[in-house]
């Protein structure tokens, strides 16, 4: 069966592959009959769990929001989404806090982490990605950078990368200079804070 065009890269892109996701979420209306049609409907993108009080997801419904789905929380928070206040309360508030924490500013609200996600995650007016410099030493186990053309997310000491096919191989992880950082610096702040993302077993092994 030909995989459908509704699963998310690290940097955000929308791809027809076959690997399975662990969490679902959504940016608004994407969708004409089974085609994505936009990258992105407004600057909402969430992160939610599979299943919540038994409803029922239907893809490609009609004026109702494209589903998309994420291999683990990691490649979630790099391609730019935060989680959602409704299936997943907790982990909403935890990520508020912690992100107040990291950036030592007030606790936010959900449209003010979204404006502010939108201005990281994209460039203005474009669906170009945001890459930003950030130093080696300073960034906690589940941030994503770029490793030559690939997406590798952080784990101690080494580097994973991340393929269509799930985690594979690993690098050492630099101890200087800059690295080209793919996840919101904002989300990076809410990390190093102690918010406690999940990432793939395979990438920890």
């Amino acid at each position: 069966m030909t995989p459908s065009r509704n699963r998310v890269t690290p940097m955000g892109d929308i791809v027809a592959i076959s690997l399975r996701g662990a969490w679902t979420g959504n940016r608004g209306i994407l969708h004409s009959g089974e085609r994505i049609v936009r990258f992105h409907a407004g600057d909402l993108w969430i992160t939610c769990a599979l299943g919540f009080k038994g409803r029922r997801q239907e893809q490609w419904r009609p004026g109702h929001y494209t589903f998309l789905y994420f291999h683990d929380e990691a490649v979630s928070f790099a391609a730019g989404h935060r989680p959602c206040a409704e299936c997943r309360r907790d982990s909403y508030n935890a990520y508020r806090f912690a992100w107040a924490e990291g950036l030592r500013a007030d606790v936010p609200s959900g449209r003010e982490m979204n404006r502010r996600l939108h201005g990281e995650r994209l460039v203005r007016g474009t669906r170009r990605r945001r890459v930003h410099e950030a130093p080696w030493a300073g960034l906690p186990d589940g941030t994503f950078v770029r490793l030559g053309t690939s997406p590798a997310v952080v784990i101690g000491p080494r580097l994973v990368e991340w393929t269509f096919e799930g985690y594979r191989a690993r690098h050492p992880r630099p101890v200087r200079g800059l690295a080209d950082v793919i996840t919101p610096p904002s989300t990076v702040a809410a990390l190093n804070a102690g918010y406690p993302v999940q990432i793939d077993d395979s990438a920890c092994e």
